[in-house]
């Protein structure tokens, strides 16, 4: 998952898979779990649907949805949503049911149940935080019933029974005949029924292949295109017609182009889609958590629509490169918490450093090995990673934190994992790169791993890093009992030296909304949005001659409001220079208006330069390291 950044009225958030144990099985015949979902009798925004599992030899059976799927580290209690829920005999009637939690349901006189019918409704629509707090699922795990807009995350309608996760499934989706349906899971045909619908089957081995396909049915664009040996789906939502799959092809080409570059012989799959949904942020029932959750050949995406087309390119590169990257780790190299997942109690990983952090830190780097951004650009993406992390527990286990990712204070530096867990990635590789003489890396590492491992065979938890010590050299051993099990913040400087670069003083590139790591806005209830001091310290808007205190009525025609102000921001801190802009402020009763093109803001700050004292040695691995 990868979690984007927006920014509060009071300061900053960031936003924010594997197979069942062979187990009992409680039905008669070994046929398929069928799964109808009907989306032409949605009622009350909320979608019927209905779950025939077969004939069951035992007196009760206990159905549930998730409370946590994979990949989100929250709570998402997907049962919440579901209303109505009935199971129904044989002969018409209904059986007893007893609600036992939020998502669990236990069903008696098992042996005479037909089938299950519930109605789900969508979690889009009463986000309140985006997931923030595990009020509501994550944007990107979550649900949208809409007229024109379904997102289908399966696990927010379908369940599973206790001891049949492992049974196949199949699954009817009736629609409008006119909908595009988009999904990669398997398609075994369409029919148009005799009322003008359509439906169209599919076929799950499992109910994890339910959790980890998710579709998007509507009106929605498609684009296909192939990189290398990989057919890509590009399936784009925008409600007011802003943005096009056909505008973002090129981009997403050349990102994954570059990103197969860089992973070399790493086995991928043959298809890779990329669901975007994009959120008219004026209105309240938009989703608000901005960013993406991976799948193991998919990633559902949510981002402002109000961006512009610069900057929705620039958040898709950074949100699906991190998401693509995935298939490295956890989907190829995973532990035994990740492969055996229990979606209602389960247990976490000691090693987000590796599954969120190495990810992280893959999806910035390829983009400077491959020549998508400047070394400068990359130099200060670490700086401003190390200044975030510096904010959270910086001697806090992160194995530990890990492996306690749902309780506090643990859950507050989860965070974290996109921050220091990529410089702990950074480190590793530079550490590979040294003893090796530019021959191994962090992603060499990652490789070998892969190849031992896969998809289908986990590792042990408390064994990996004893491992990766055997694999590698006693410094990587040492850096990783020392700053990931243990409690010794990293000495950065340390692991810059070695490639020839050291920490400087000075005027450095900015963005639109901070000065370090502070917002140059905040909000109050008596005043809305308004400039803070820091503002002043902002090139761009010291130049367009923002004050503090000027409350900020409008940008780009969209009217800001605390309720609305995460997504507006959040398209503003993705503005890209030269870009057209507008932005409508009151200062004591008078309307100021900033009309312009944006110029590249600088703020004062800490630059990550290249030494010119530095040895042959360090430039080369420096070399080594940015492969120039």
């Amino acid at each position: 998952m990868k979690k984007e950044l927006t920014l509060l009225g009071l300061g900053i958030v960031l936003l924010s898979c594997g197979s069942a144990k062979n187990i009992k099985n409680d039905l008669a015949t070994n046929t398929p779990i069928v799964t109808n979902l009907d989306l032409t009798k949605v009622k009350d925004d909320k979608v019927p649907v209905s779950i025939n599992p077969g004939r069951f030899v035992v007196e009760s059976v206990t159905y549930r949805l998730p409370r946590v799927v994979q990949g989100t580290y929250s709570i998402s209690d997907f049962g919440k949503y579901v209303d109505d829920f009935k199971a129904i005999a044989y002969d018409g009637s209904t059986l007893d049911v007893q609600k036992v939690d939020d998502n669990t349901w236990t069903i008696n006189k098992a042996t005479t149940l037909d089938k299950i019918e519930y109605y789900v409704n969508d979690t889009f629509d009463i986000e309140t935080n985006g997931g923030i707090g595990g009020e509501q699922p994550f944007s990107p795990a979550g649900t949208n019933i809409a007229e024109n807009n379904y997102v289908l995350n399966l696990h927010g309608f379908i369940g599973y029974f206790d001891n049949l996760k492992t049974n196949q499934y199949s699954l009817d989706v009736i629609s409008p005949t006119g909908f595009k349906r988009s999904s990669a899971i398997q398609n075994v045909g369409s029919k148009v029924n005799k009322d003008g619908t359509t439906t169209t089957s599919y076929f799950a081995p499992r109910y994890f292949d339910i959790t980890d396909n998710p579709m998007m049915y509507g009106n929605l664009e498609v684009e296909e295109f192939k990189v290398g040996d990989i057919d890509i789906v590009l399936s784009v939502y925008s409600p007011n017609k802003t943005h096009t799959a056909a505008s973002l092809k090129e981009t997403m080409f050349k990102m994954m182009k570059a990103q197969k570059a860089y992973l070399g012989d790493v086995n991928s799959t043959p298809r890779y889609d990329i669901y975007l949904y994009l959120a008219d942020v004026t209105k309240p029932e938009s989703p608000k958590g901005f960013g993406a959750l991976e799948h193991h050949t998919s990633t559902v995406v949510v981002l402002p629509e109000q961006s512009s087309a610069e900057a929705l390119a620039g958040q898709m590169i950074d949100v699906v490169a991190h998401e693509f990257f995935h298939i490295v780790t956890p989907l190829s190299v995973h532990s035994g918490d990740v492969h055996y997942f229990d979606y209602n109690a389960p247990t976490f990983s000691k090693h987000l450093w590796m599954y969120e952090g190495v990810t992280e830190y893959f999806a910035q780097h390829f983009q400077v090995t491959e020549g998508l951004v400047q070394p400068s650009d990359f130099y200060q993406t670490l700086l401003s990673k190390i200044d975030f992390s510096l904010r959270m527990d910086d001697t806090m286990s992160f194995t530990k934190m890990s492996e306690n990712v749902l309780e506090k204070p643990y859950a507050d530096n989860y965070v974290n994992v996109y921050q220091k867990g990529a410089l702990i990635g950074m480190c590793i590789d530079i550490l590979m790169r040294e003893e090796s003489n530019g021959e191994r890396s962090m992603l060499s590492l990652m490789k070998e791993l892969s190849s031992k491992y896969g998809k289908n065979k986990p590792f042990d938890d408390d064994t990996i890093i004893s491992e990766i010590t055997k694999l590698t050299y006693p410094s990587v051993g040492e850096f990783l009992k020392t700053h990931v099990e243990g409690t010794t913040p990293i000495d950065y400087n340390t692991f810059f030296n070695k490639v020839g670069l050291g920490i400087e003083n000075g005027k450095v590139k900015g963005n639109f909304l901070l000065v370090g790591q502070s917002p140059v806005v905040s909000g109050s209830v008596d005043k809305g949005m308004y400039f803070t001091e820091l503002v002043k310290d902002n090139s761009f808007w010291a130049e367009q001659g923002a004050q503090p205190n000027d409350v900020i009525k409008e940008i780009d025609g969209t009217a800001v409001t605390l309720q609305n102000a995460n997504s507006i921001f959040q398209a503003v801190f993705g503005w890209q220079v030269g870009q057209d802009v507008e932005v409508k402020l009151d200062r004591g009763g008078q309307e100021i208006v900033i009309k312009t093109k944006t110029t590249q803001p600088y703020v004062n700050g800490k630059g990550l330069k290249e030494k010119t004292d530095a040895s042959q040695a360090q430039k080369a691995l420096r070399k080594s390291w940015l492969k120039m």
